[in-house]
């Protein structure tokens, strides 16, 4: 396979200039050596010249009788046709000898000869001899001076002509020169200049022609490409933005859907609401055309359908209730992820009310808890679909914060029994230890007093009925102190002023004289806290007025280094150990527990006719606790 032979920018133009190189080298060694010729015989000339000067030298001292000099002179004109003959080494002379020349020197030469022999050596004649012979030989000199003259202008009109072809040449060359330089550098530059311009305008289909194999070959490849390449970028532009701002379209609902349920999930107060709130919101999201959530019982045997999105209603009756495995909603074992049922795959045995309702395609969405099955939802749309990883991603995370509401409602419901149920407790223990006491004691006392009338024993009828007036006005009080203490809240009031609000009560119940003294400053009380340590104070109060038959109360407080309330009276007291411990007494063990509640310790110090001392001291709080956000201040 012959393979094509690619010329290079630099072996092109190489190849243009060598061949003008050359000539131009041949000219310019040309010129030099004419003008080598022209120097050397300019010289030769000049020589002549002297030959010719010293022939009249000889001459005239021979004429004059002068002999003397005639050997000198002699020699000297011997020097020159010496130097004529074989030129000067040292400088350009020599004679561009040719046949005339040759002749016109011999003649020189065989004057020379006779001139010497006859006017030197000899004996010289006369004077008219002499100028003929001196006149005969220098014309013979002036011969081969013109003869040298007439040569040398033929090697100046050589000079002249090679002159004038060294500049017709170099015109010629440059010409050549430049079209070459325009052809193979500026003719591709201005082609890639003009592409890019109409690629900088928008006219991506700009291209550049290949016009060689050179360097500018290969830069228009190179061009081209890169002109395809953005084109091609240019036209799948519009696309890639349109896919982006889908992208980022489609980012933007999930995050409205999530913000949304999130919201509802934060405000719904009700499974109703929250289950109908979750479904009509879950209906666009999905685009689907219908929407039902299911709930399952603890056996994941009955699936019951707690809210729906557009399905006939005939459906939604008939798929009220569901057992497992009757339709392919709620089927065990339910797999963990999202499931896309076909309707027309469904088997015939299974419930056909979403076929018959024109749906074609069943999405199901297990609701999961930590690990356990708590419903479904089911997506239901009237074509067939396929659900991408997003949808997916999305639609599970969705029923990830459905499945979390209803557990957290679920667990706000517990609470709130669970409240319920320890109030109905506290009531309890408060109605067994005060009204439940005394109206077992006016029982007692009514039984006594059908005796007294059965034995007419009016003394006896009186006395009891005496005893039943006072029970009746210490249940009286007893609902009243009740009362009291359950409409007792936390609030900001301090834990100061809302003991001298429960003093002054217990003042004006019993008419009894209190007084109350703080010490110290000590840290706030939280609210919860502080409504036992209120329940404790106003028991004790509450003991002393039915029980105690003092005088006189004190309340003292002291802050530092803990909290520690104590409630004495002067009363008649009771022995430690006995009465104590009567639970139809004064009702220590609900002090007791209400200490226990907030991690109080309570004390009860109290002698036969010496008064009765309560005691309630808070825990120390650890350094660096932070205190609930609504606290009484000391």
């Amino acid at each position: 396979m012959t393979q094509t032979k690619h010329w290079s920018l630099g072996a092109k133009l190489a190849l243009v200039a060598t061949p003008f190189l050359l000539v131009a080298l041949a000219l310019i060694a040309t010129t030099l050596w004419v003008s080598w010729q022209l120097e050397g015989s300019a010289a030769a000339i000049n020589e002549a010249g002297r030959m010719r000067m010293q022939a009249y030298r000889m001459a005239s001292s021979v004429g004059t009788g002068e002999r003397a000099q005639l050997p000198v002179q002699a020699a000297e004109f011997d020097h020159s046709l010496r130097l004529l003959q074989d030129g000067d080494p040292e400088r350009p002379l020599f004679v561009p000898w040719d046949p005339m020349l040759r002749t016109h020197f011999a003649s020189v030469l065989a004057d020379w000869r006779a001139f010497r022999a006859q006017w030197i050596h000899g004996n010289p004649t006369g004077s008219a001899e002499l100028q003929g012979d001196t006149a005969s030989f220098v014309d013979h000199i002036d011969a081969l001076v013109s003869a040298i003259e007439s040569r040398m202008s033929g090697w100046t009109a050589t000079l002249h002509l090679a002159q004038l072809a060294m500049m017709a040449f170099a015109i010629m060359a440059t010409g050549v020169l430049v079209y070459a330089g325009y052809r193979f550098v500026l003719e591709p530059v201005a082609m890639l200049t003009q592409a890019i311009d109409r690629i900088q305008q928008g006219d991506f289909s700009a291209r550049v022609a290949r016009v060689g194999s050179d360097e500018f070959g290969t830069l228009a490849d190179g061009f081209n490409g890169m002109a395809a390449h953005v084109q091609a970028m240019y036209q799948h532009l519009e696309t890639r933005v349109m896919e982006k701002t889908s992208e980022l379209q489609d980012k933007r609902e999930r995050l409205e859907a999530l913000y949304d349920v999130t919201t509802l999930v934060a405000g719904a107060t009700t499974l109703k609401q929250l289950t109908q709130g979750f479904v009509r919101r879950m209906r666009p999201v999905a685009k689907a055309d219908g929407v039902a959530l299911r709930w399952c019982d603890e056996s994941n045997e009955r699936y019951l359908m707690l809210a729906s999105e557009g399905l006939p209603a005939s459906m939604v009756e008939a798929e009220h209730c569901v057992r497992s495995g009757d339709c392919h909603c709620g089927s065990p074992p339910m797999p963990l992820g999202l499931r896309v049922i076909p309707v027309r795959s469904m088997q015939p045995d299974r419930l056909r009310h979403c076929a018959l309702a024109g749906f074609k395609t069943v999405v199901s969405i297990p609701i999961r808890l930590h690990d356990r099955l708590m419903g479904e939802i089911d997506l239901f749309f009237h074509a067939q679909c396929s659900i991408s990883d997003s949808e997916r991603s999305l639609l599970e995370a969705l029923t990830a914060h459905l499945a979390a509401a209803m557990e957290n409602l679920r667990l706000n419901a517990l609470e709130k029994e669970a409240a319920v149920s320890q109030e109905r407790s506290f009531l309890a223990r408060e109605l067994h230890d005060s009204i439940a006491q005394s109206l077992a004691f006016l029982k007692i006392q009514v039984q006594l007093m059908q005796d007294a009338f059965n034995q007419q024993d009016p003394l006896q009828a009186q006395r009891v009925l005496a005893e039943i007036d006072t029970g009746v006005r210490e249940s009286y009080a007893d609902v009243r102190e009740l009362l009291v203490h359950f409409r007792t809240r936390a609030n900001a009031e301090a834990i100061e002023p809302a003991l001298q609000t429960t003093l002054r009560k217990f003042q004006q119940q019993s008419g009894l004289p209190g007084s109350m003294q703080m010490e110290g400053n000590g840290l706030p009380l939280a609210a919860d806290v502080q409504l036992q340590v209120l329940h404790v104070v106003q028991e004790a109060l509450s003991n002393v007025r039915k029980h105690a038959g003092a005088t006189q109360v004190w309340l003292d407080v002291q802050q530092q280094p803990m909290w520690r309330f104590e409630v004495r009276d002067n009363g008649t007291g009771f022995l430690n150990g006995a009465e104590a411990h009567d639970e139809t007494h004064v009702g220590l063990r609900i002090m007791q527990e209400r200490a226990q509640r907030i991690g109080a310790h309570l004390e009860v110090h109290s002698s036969p006719g010496r008064g009765t001392s309560v005691v309630l001291s808070l825990p120390l709080a650890p350094a660096g606790t932070d205190q609930p956000a609504v606290h009484a201040s000391a």
